[in-house]
């Protein structure tokens, strides 16, 4: 069993940044960014494989940057321009295995942490 603690939120004006950590107790495979607002569903931001390909979702495409660290057992999001729509509880989330492909999907990760609140003011 992998844990997960995320760290970095916290009260933004539009237009400005934050940088999240996630610190993993263990070596992951895939990891990912995933955020939910109240009253929707847990959506997936970003993401990293195991050798370091990234995806985002179109919404934070060119704002977001998600890195993790040689060790692979840290991982950043790095979140520039920041929109009140942005405003939500960040979750880190790992898979336990590597893939072929890459996951956008919440129910296909084994791990998650306790989530960080980011709030973003107009």
């Amino acid at each position: 069993q992998v844990e997960l603690v995320e760290s970095g939120g916290g009260l933004v004006q539009a237009g400005e940044s934050l940088r999240l950590s996630c610190a993993a107790s263990g070596r992951t495979a895939a990891m990912g960014w995933f955020r939910q607002a109240p009253d929707k569903e847990r959506e997936f931001v970003a993401g990293v494989t195991w050798v370091g390909t990234t995806f985002y979702d179109d919404s934070v495409k060119g704002r977001f940057t998600i890195s993790r660290d040689s060790g692979k057992t840290t991982f950043y999001l790095q979140m520039d321009s920041l929109r009140p729509e942005d405003t939500a509880v960040y979750y880190c989330a790992g898979r336990a295995t590597n893939d072929a492909i890459f996951y956008t999907s919440a129910n296909r990760y084994n791990y998650w942490g306790q989530g960080t609140q980011v709030t973003v003011s107009s």
